[in-house]
């Protein structure tokens, strides 16, 4: 949730009351609504968290793609990603070595750096839809904005709060997404 001032903070010392919180977001990449939202301290990693974002998604909702960046390639979500029949888009570390294949999360894993090994990492982002990435991107740009405090101390308030801006982000983006198209 916080940019430049908690690099400064940690570099630098800060108050020692100061404290982080961490906003985990599930967007659909095509309506850029935000589907599921964890609010978690900030010793709390990313990758953890995506088995129980995809968990308040409707079973019963398809998810075709889950994109995520490098820190998500992890046994844990490449098996959570495959228990809901969806394509994982993550990039596999530069130091990746293959998985054993007991699990269809392993094994699709193994396809990804099979790929990303044959293509090269760049080919392999363009062929597999990576740079979609970016406009879940924008959209978490956007959440910052609405801004980066938070005003209830308490956890649970904290939590109610940043989902009343996920549902503001929500209404916002069901007004209207602005088209965009290459001139010439």
């Amino acid at each position: 949730m916080e940019g430049e001032g908690e690099w400064h903070t940690r570099k630098h010392g800060g108050s020692k009351r100061r404290v982080w919180r961490k906003i985990h977001l599930g967007i659909d990449e095509q309506t850029l609504e935000i589907r599921a939202i964890e609010v978690t301290s900030s010793n709390v990693g990313d990758a953890p968290m995506l088995p129980d974002l995809l968990a308040q998604i409707p079973a019963e909702e398809e998810i075709a793609t889950v994109t995520a960046d490098g820190a998500y390639d992890t046994r844990a979500c490449h098996d959570a990603i495959a228990a809901r029949d969806a394509a994982a888009v993550i990039p596999p570390r530069r130091t990746a070595r293959p998985w054993e294949p007991d699990t269809a999360g392993a094994r699709a894993r193994n396809e990804i750096l099979r790929a990303s090994k044959h293509l090269g990492r760049a080919l392999w982002r363009n062929w597999s839809g990576y740079h979609r990435r970016s406009r879940v991107e924008t959209k978490m740009n956007c959440v910052k904005q609405l801004g980066q405090r938070l005003m209830s101390r308490d956890f649970d308030r904290q939590v109610a709060e940043v989902q009343i801006r996920a549902a503001v982000m929500n209404r916002f983006t069901a007004l209207g997404i602005p088209m965009t198209v290459a001139a010439g």
